[in-house]
């Protein structure tokens, strides 16, 4: 009963049906926040999301029907069971907040699709990679800060008048948004200052954020890596397997021949 359970759980399309819910469940969520939609159809809205948390309930038990004990040593299984957790709890009264926290079923996509729960697990693997670039980014930034405030503080008072003020200002720039009005108004005192942007663009645009992109990179290869590995591994103890048998059967025909023979 067990491992029919556990083929169940497994195939194709049971993995397509639970697809399908979380996405009609994200899209039920999406409509209940257009107060017209839920004046016409707020309890057919409502029925089916107690549908779709019927069925998570249902899909989950019978995950740790099937794999008992394992069910807690499986990071995804957690996930799936606190995103569920919270929306069984009450809604009401001070916990009324949790109703806003219903949309995170939609997050169940991540521990479905084998491909998205690749990425995450890509990014948890290169978060010590990314912790050193951050240091320094940090350190870029801060730098540069400091030297904005000395050289264009009295210049533009409002954008680098002081070091907080400069690592906001940096921040924005370093992101992109309206960095040519920033550039703009300190170049109408100091013409040169398009040297510091410049610079300060290139190093922690293009250089540090790349860096990100590279440590993610290479996450998500060694993790391809450790896929197929397992893969391979999984299909050479298939094959002994089968060996194994065949080997058992011709050892047994071997001895009725054998007996045959002394008959």
């Amino acid at each position: 009963m067990r491992e029919r359970m556990r083929d169940f759980l497994a195939h194709r399309r049971f993995q397509r049906f639970i697809i399908a819910v979380i996405l009609t469940n994200a899209a039920v969520l999406g409509l209940e926040t257009f107060p017209q939609v839920v004046e016409r159809h707020g309890d057919l809205l409502t029925l089916i999301d107690h549908v779709a948390l019927y069925i998570f309930v249902v899909e989950l038990l019978a995950k740790v029907y099937v794999e008992r004990s394992a069910f807690v040593r499986d990071p995804w299984n957690i996930f799936d069971a606190v995103i569920v957790g919270i929306a069984l709890v009450p809604a009401t009264g001070g916990l009324s907040v949790l109703r806003s926290l219903r949309i995170l079923r939609a997050l169940r996509l991540l521990s479905v699709v084998p491909s998205l729960r690749r990425v995450v697990s890509a990014l948890l693997r290169a978060l010590p990679g990314m912790s050193s670039i951050v240091v320094l980014l940090s350190l870029v930034l801060y730098v540069a800060a400091v030297m904005a405030t000395k050289l264009y503080g009295q210049a533009a008072p409002t954008r680098f008048g002081s070091l907080p003020t400069s690592l906001f200002t940096l921040y924005q720039t370093m992101t992109g948004d309206d960095w040519g009005n920033i550039a703009k108004e300190v170049m109408d005192r100091h013409p040169s200052a398009w040297i510091f942007f410049t610079i300060f663009i290139l190093v922690c645009t293009f250089v540090v954020l790349n860096l990100f992109l590279a440590v993610v990179v290479s996450a998500m290869d060694e993790e391809n890596s450790e896929e197929r590995a397992a893969a391979r591994q999984d299909t050479g103890d298939r094959t002994q397997r089968i060996l194994d048998e065949l080997a058992e059967l011709r050892k047994e025909l071997a001895e009725l021949r054998a007996q045959r023979a002394l008959d």
